[in-house]
């Protein structure tokens, strides 16, 4: 019986320390491993040969699906603005059209990963016209859904929300096409 509450006390102890050492261990690591800013990587990247930047762009883009999406954006579709809206809008048509409708539950996930792509194309783009333009596009797919999106408070917020995001953005463009993008907007109104 000794031995029993000598071993089980022996555990314990045993236990503490290596969940104290993992612990440190793991703290140790997370401080060696400290992310660089913009600016320095920037500074970095100058002592760099192309062939070497090449590589580093490659190895960034197996990462993460979004690096990838940025840089097919940045090499492909950057210089034809008109085309990438036009692309972003035939997607949101396509994701608009996927919603299943049986419950307002299924709706605001579908409206809400549809917002998320859209932001995301906006993000990749950093141009206020782009993010006008689908914004308005977006806020107007979620105006003529069925069921109407009056009847459901949260998706509602959405639809004000992305509304007041757009007004924002027309409002830092120049003044005819603030014009454009007003009246379109004013269509919107509810």
């Amino acid at each position: 019986m000794c031995f029993r509450k000598d071993f089980n006390s022996f555990m314990t102890i045993h236990t503490h320390l290596i969940n104290r050492l993992t612990f440190t261990v793991f703290k140790q690591i997370s401080i060696s491993m400290k992310t660089a800013t913009v600016k320095q990587i920037k500074t970095e990247l100058q002592h760099h040969s192309s062939a070497e930047l090449i590589e580093l762009c490659l190895r960034l883009s197996k990462f993460k699906k979004e690096n990838k999406e940025l840089l097919t954006y940045l090499l492909y579709e950057a210089h034809n603005e008109a085309g990438f809206i036009d692309g972003v809008k035939a997607e949101i048509d396509e994701q608009f059209e996927l919603i299943n409708t049986s419950s307002y539950y299924f709706i605001k996930k579908s409206v809400r990963k549809i917002l998320r792509r859209t932001k995301t194309y906006i993000r990749y783009s950093k141009k206020k016209e782009t993010e006008a333009d689908l914004l308005i596009y977006f806020c107007q797919k979620l105006k003529n859904l069925d069921p109407p999106m009056q009847e459901n408070t949260a998706l509602f917020n959405i639809y004000k929300r992305q509304y007041e995001l757009s007004e924002k953005a027309i409002s830092n463009l120049h003044e005819d096409l603030q014009f454009d993008y007003t009246i379109e907007l004013e269509n919107l109104n509810i």
